[in-house]
């Protein structure tokens, strides 16, 4: 059977003051009506029943998360003790669905994207899933076709052209590629070069694969951590269970399931992903989704501008925010906290973080 997996762990600190510990991007309405992982969960539609989705966060969010997601089973939110990358998140996961579904099938996703249409996204998650019984050690994942140079994203490598399963329309779904091999962020000029040979994506950081062959490629590739989660999940039911996580969590080495995994991976095919995508990484994204007026702003809450341009402004609707000849700025105003920045500076939004933390002032992170 599918199940979905949402990883929900993120900090998100590119979105301060908005975003902080105890209410990350993910738990923010950042784009419509609901939060990023609500929004994530409500894309799934029909396609994997709420008892069959699995979300996996830090402990101190689980209470948050259960109030935004009550559908879901209080089980199906599993708390990490601390911060340990994607394998780890991803590797527990595994071992809890195949639990209850020996023969269980993955689609795991961030839970801080905005993908459309949902019926695309549904139906390229069903396809993967295809590829993946056709061939139950493959891995299967999705390539963003890339639309500037970008030095913030991973990217795919595409190899030879896979045929489309049988029963599937070609014009529905005209790209499926082996993987050649992932590559990590790049510097400008590489970037440029992904761009233009045009055999290279965007990773987006959703796959999907049989639950038992990413535990075997952990088991080879990542022993010491694979010995951990084994010894988690033996303890499941057991009084001493919230004991053995937080120790055997705590003791493995973070790492990403890229490195851990994806690198050394012989069988991987890519998607060209149908659907819309964006990460939603900084504020800027913010003005792509919402669009602008016709002096370039992006305008969310009340607000009154001079002379100003290019710029993003985002705060309550009950609260007053006046800008007079500013020019790409972001001013991000709440109840505590507000933050003026460079539009083109906002990279180092997350060093502001840093800077709290060296004074002391935990009441604002």
């Amino acid at each position: 059977m599918l199940h979905a997996i949402i990883m929900a762990g993120g900090s998100g600190t590119r979105f301060w003051p908005e975003s902080r510990n105890a209410r990350p991007k993910q738990l923010l309405r950042l784009v419509g009506e609901q939060s990023m992982i609500q929004a994530t969960v409500s894309r799934l539609g029909d396609l994997v029943p709420a008892d069959r989705v699995l979300v996996v966060t830090n402990a101190r969010l689980v209470d948050e998360i259960a109030a935004q997601l009550p559908r879901l089973p209080r089980d199906s939110i599993v708390g990490e003790p601390c911060k340990r990358d994607t394998a780890p998140c991803i590797g527990l996961a595994a071992m809890l669905v195949l639990r209850n579904d020996p023969d269980a099938t993955m689609a795991v996703m961030p839970s801080d994207h905005v993908i459309t249409p949902d019926e695309k996204f549904q139906a390229a998650i069903e396809l993967a899933a295809e590829l993946v019984n056709a061939e139950r050690s493959r891995i299967v994942t999705f390539g963003i076709f890339p639309t500037y140079p970008a030095e913030s994203f991973g990217y795919i490598e595409r190899g030879a052209r896979l045929s489309v399963p049988s029963g599937t329309s070609p014009a529905t779904f005209p790209a499926i590629y082996r993987v050649t091999r992932f590559r990590e962020k790049p510097k400008a000029s590489a970037a440029k070069e992904y761009l233009d040979s045009g055999e290279f994506y965007w990773n987006s950081g959703i796959f999907v694969w049989k639950a038992r062959t990413i535990l075997a490629a952990l088991e080879q590739h990542q022993p010491q951590l694979f010995g951990h989660l084994k010894t988690i999940t033996a303890a499941l039911g057991k009084p001493d269970y919230r004991a053995v996580l937080e120790r055997e969590f705590t003791a493995i080495q973070g790492v990403s399931i890229d490195y851990a995994v994806m690198e050394h991976a012989t069988d991987v095919a890519v998607i060209e992903a149908p659907f819309n995508w964006d990460d939603v990484g900084t504020w800027q994204a913010i003005g792509r989704l919402q669009g602008a007026d016709a002096d370039g702003n992006t305008i969310i809450g009340k607000h009154l501008g001079v002379n100003t341009t290019g710029s993003i402004v985002r705060g309550p609707r009950d609260h007053l925010v006046v800008t007079l000849g500013l020019r790409d700025c972001i001013v991000v105003h709440t109840a505590d906290a507000t933050l003026v920045a460079n539009k083109h500076d906002e990279e180092s939004i997350r060093q502001l973080v840093t800077h709290l933390e060296a004074r002391g002032w935990s009441e604002y992170l």
